[in-house]
């Protein structure tokens, strides 16, 4: 299954996530024991321009199992967020297909 992952930075966070963001990158890409895949993500932009939240799709199990991997992600376990929301997500334009295909 798929999942939405849509958070919210508290305001004055910049500092935070600056710092963390190194961190947070290596979570993603290798989350430990956590049966997640992060299949797109990056940070959502505010009207200057600047991160103020973050947009994940990923691919679990269940719910719970994306719950468990975000409260292990640098940005939750420092509180940075003042919203997360993960929702179930259908993917049906762009979807990755499951083998490469080469040329002859």
């Amino acid at each position: 299954m798929y999942f939405a992952v849509i958070a919210r930075d508290k305001a004055g966070q910049a500092e935070l996530r600056n710092r963390l963001r190194p961190e947070h990158r290596a979570w993603l890409r290798a989350p430990g024991e956590h049966p997640v895949v992060v299949r797109l993500g990056g940070p959502l932009l505010g009207p200057d321009g600047a991160m103020d939240g973050t947009l994940l799709v990923v691919e679990a199990a269940s719910k719970d199992a994306v719950q468990a991997f975000l409260a292990d992600d640098p940005y939750c376990r420092n509180q940075m967020f003042a919203q997360l929301e993960v929702r179930q997500w259908q993917w049906s334009l762009g979807q990755p297909v499951a083998e490469m295909v080469t040329g002859p």
